[in-house]
């Protein structure tokens, strides 16, 4: 049995990311885990723009709970359960309706709960159509999935000077970052999952670093470490780091020395279906007829 909603090709060694999330977990969390504790503050005030206080919250993916928190804080939700495939990241979270289970298999009846939210969480997915799906179906009528992703201009820099090095080096080339998703794409994945009313947004954050090498190490203590099949299993090479971080620095070293790492975050809003929600006008159902309002600003 594999751990995929469907059937398509796996990317991601699931078992990997479990580790790497426990590790970090069991790390220096409360240093490395702000990115993911602004990204579910942002989240989480979208929630504001909704009148309604959330009865049963599903913080899925949640990591130290920050999402669930926030949402609490805001006083927008009543009672907050938190989810993660992360046994340390789920004890790291103050909530006590807290549970171990998967993204890719939701252990939960249709319509439980009244909001959904994922704090970049759901990139580790084989299947994120399939995870969406799933989490629609978790949704009451009515019900809304607020979720953020990394897009993939995240670690673009990192990327870039990687494959230079492996390529300089070892003429070849080494899966080393997870295929992000694509803007242009957020809302159509929304769509396929049978999401009303979807929108996406994106917004950049960019952080420094004294060293690309205090960059993967952060990377590792947000339990961001690879976790694709195909990775090289093997440690990388000290040459390739060291042509990885010379050329780091050539490119991108701000006048102070420090070097950026670019993280891209799509938001993601949906709407579990409901007979209330605005819904387009049928084709040719219009009263009035845009010639004639054209006609009437004709000059005289």
């Amino acid at each position: 049995m594999t751990d995929s909603f469907s059937s398509q090709p796996l990317l991601f060694d699931r078992s990997s990311v479990r580790r790497h999330r426990d590790r970090a977990a069991n790390g220096d969390w409360p240093t490395h885990g702000f990115l993911f504790e602004e990204v579910a503050d942002r989240l989480a005030e979208r929630s504001l723009d909704i009148t309604r206080t959330h009865d049963l919250v599903l913080d899925l993916g949640c990591h130290g709970g920050a999402f669930g928190q926030a949402m609490e804080a805001m006083g927008k939700a009543q009672t907050v359960v938190s989810v993660d495939i992360s046994t340390g990241m789920v004890e790291k979270t103050p909530n006590n309706l807290k549970i171990v289970a998967s993204e890719e298999f939701l252990p939960f009846a249709s319509e439980s709960f009244d909001l959904i939210g994922s704090v970049l969480s759901l990139h580790w997915t084989n299947d994120l159509p399939g995870a969406l799906i799933q989490i629609n179906r978790a949704l009451k009528a009515d019900g809304i999935f607020l979720g953020a992703l990394f897009g993939i201009e995240t670690l673009q820099e990192l990327k870039e000077c990687l494959t230079q090095a492996e390529l300089e080096i070892r003429s070849g080339l080494s899966p080393r970052v997870s295929p992000f998703t694509e803007v242009r794409d957020a809302g159509a994945l929304l769509q396929r999952a049978g999401f009303a009313l979807p929108v996406s947004d994106v917004e950049t954050i960019t952080l420094k670093y004294k060293t690309p090498f205090d960059l993967l190490k952060e990377l590792r203590g947000m339990g961001e470490a690879n976790a694709l099949l195909d990775r090289q299993k093997s440690f990388t090479g000290r040459k390739v780091l060291m042509r990885m971080a010379e050329l780091y620095f050539e490119k991108y070293a701000d006048e102070e020395g420090l070097i950026p790492a670019t993280f891209q975050i799509i938001y993601l809003t949906g709407w579990s279906p409901h007979e209330s929600q605005q819904v387009p006008l049928k084709r040719g159902s219009a009263t009035t007829s845009l010639t004639d309002i054209l006609d009437q600003k004709k000059p005289e």
